[in-house]
Parts: C-alpha cells; sequence; structure tokens
C-alpha cells in the first residue's frame, strides 16, 4: 500500500538541504526551434539505454501504474511510500520516496535542446558540499557518473548519492539518502521507481535550470489535506479553551531551489 503525505522534518529532510544555484540561460523563445522539437532521444542514445527515466514520448507501453504529478509520472511500487515537500494548494517542491530507511528524492528542470546539464551541475553540487565542510568523489555507475558525498547535518555526518539523467530538454535529478546512498541492494525498490520513472517536460519556452512543475491530483491533495487537519485537530487541547483546527496549507514552502540532473545514462 502507498501512503501520501506532507513531507516532515526529520532526518531524511536535513540530508536533502544540499542546493546549488542552477546554471541561468535565456528562456528558449525561438517558436520554429520549438515545433521542430519532437521530445525523442536518437537512435544512439536510446540503444545505451536498458531503463528510465523516460521522456513522455517514449514511455514503454506496460501495464505499470504511475501517479501523474504533472512534470513526473511515479510509478507504483511495493514498499514505497511518497512523501512530498512544501505543499501549496495542489503544487509541490519536491517528492520524496521513502523505502524502509533509505530515500529517493526526484526533481526535474528544464534543459536546453542542445546538450544536457549534469556534468555542468554534478560540477556545482561538488564544489557546493566541498564549501560547506562535506566530501564528495566522483564515481562510474550503472547510471553514469554519479557524486557521492558526506555532507554535516546537525544530526551528525550523512551519506547522499546524486545521479543524473540529460532528456530532451530537461533533466532529472535523483538524490538517494540514508541507507541507499551507501548500500545498492537497501535502495532496490527505489532504483526500480527510477528506471520506471517518465518524464513530461512541456513545449513551454522555461530559463535552463528552472524546476519544472509538480502538480497534485486533486484526490491525492484533497487527502493530505485532510490528514493535515485531522493532525491539528488531535493535537488541540482539550476543554473550553480549545481553540478550532485550522484550515491552513498542510505543508510549508520552501524558498530554496535544488539542483538538477540529466536523464540520459552514460
Amino acid at each position: 500500500m502507498v501512503f501520501f503525505r506532507r513531507r516532515r522534518p526529520g532526518r531524511h529532510a536535513e540530508d536533502g538541504d544540499v542546493f546549488a544555484e542552477p546554471p541561468s540561460e535565456e528562456p528558449v523563445d525561438d517558436e520554429e526551434a520549438l515545433e521542430e522539437y519532437v521530445g525523442g532521444l536518437s537512435e544512439e542514445e536510446r540503444a545505451k539505454r536498458d531503463g528510465g527515466p523516460y521522456d513522455v514520448d517514449e514511455a514503454p507501453e506496460d501495464d505499470t501504474e504511475r501517479f501523474d504529478l504533472g512534470s513526473l509520472r511515479i510509478p507504483q511500487v511495493d514498499g514505497v511510500e511518497l512523501q512530498f515537500k512544501g505543499i501549496s494548494d495542489d503544487q509541490v517542491e519536491d517528492v520524496v520516496l521513502v523505502a524502509g530507511d533509505s530515500a529517493l528524492q526526484l526533481s526535474a528542470f528544464a534543459a536546453p535542446r542542445t546538450e544536457g546539464i549534469w556534468d555542468d551541475v554534478r560540477g556545482e553540487l561538488h564544489k557546493s558540499i566541498l564549501s560547506g565542510g562535506g566530501s564528495a568523489e566522483e564515481v562510474e555507475t550503472e547510471y553514469g557518473r554519479e557524486l557521492r558525498a558526506r555532507i554535516r547535518t546537525p544530526n551528525g555526518p550523512a551519506d547522499l548519492r546524486f545521479a543524473g539523467f540529460d532528456g530532451p530538454r530537461w533533466m532529472v535529478r535523483a538524490q538517494f539518502q540514508g541507507r541507499a546512498a551507501v548500500d545498492a541492494e537497501a535502495g532496490a525498490p527505489l532504483r526500480r521507481c527510477l528506471d520506471l520513472l517518465v518524464v513530461r517536460r512541456g513545449k513551454e519556452p522555461r530559463p535552463v535550470g528552472e524546476q519544472l512543475p509538480l502538480t497534485l491530483p486533486r484526490e491525492i491533495a484533497d487527502q493530505i489535506a485532510e490528514q493535515a487537519r485531522a493532525g491539528e485537530a488531535k493535537a488541540e487541547p482539550a476543554g473550553e479553551g480549545a481553540s478550532k483546527p485550522r484550515n491552513g496549507s498542510p505543508g510549508g514552502t520552501s524558498s530554496r531551489r535544488g539542483k538538477g540532473a540529466r536523464s540520459r545514462r552514460r
């Protein structure tokens, strides 16, 4: 069974607070270039891949059920729970997949038509981690060039893994946390989610590095809001002086923007 809920502060949330400013570029506003865009990888690039993330135009015709969050369609995998960060009505800043003591934060970003940006993003992340007193190294894995890091948190050192995927005008950053950052087997359900992930960028002009919007289906947004109201009601003190449950936003918002990743495997 999969649960939906707002992302609460905790170990994974703290571990995930590693951000660097994305590269900047003027929005792509060439209408002719947009018309020529077909949203697919080259045959050579496709041949190198044996899994996702997939562009929506190349998604496999399988029986996998996926949660449609607008720019990301996340597969339903047994034992994986979805959590959301920065909820405002039906909009969400980040989605985090949790399986036991492992987590995977997924973010999608706009990228140029002509080249991927994971190499640049990875380099900036590396510098950001080192400047924050952490350590990091690049390694070659099944997902291509990854960044493995250890950062400082209020609860002590934390290990992270960043994998990137360059797609047609988009980039996905996958950030593994918890045991999955150091133990590949522990993150097997999360890797399956990543391998079956589908990305829908849209053809709208966007600055390079801008995070693609995530939109909750109305039924999920209502479910999360109801859970938040129930939690607030339970926390209210009993007695005549008790105030009524507040109907505020089910989650806070963050002004920080994450970094990106690429969408094709190397």
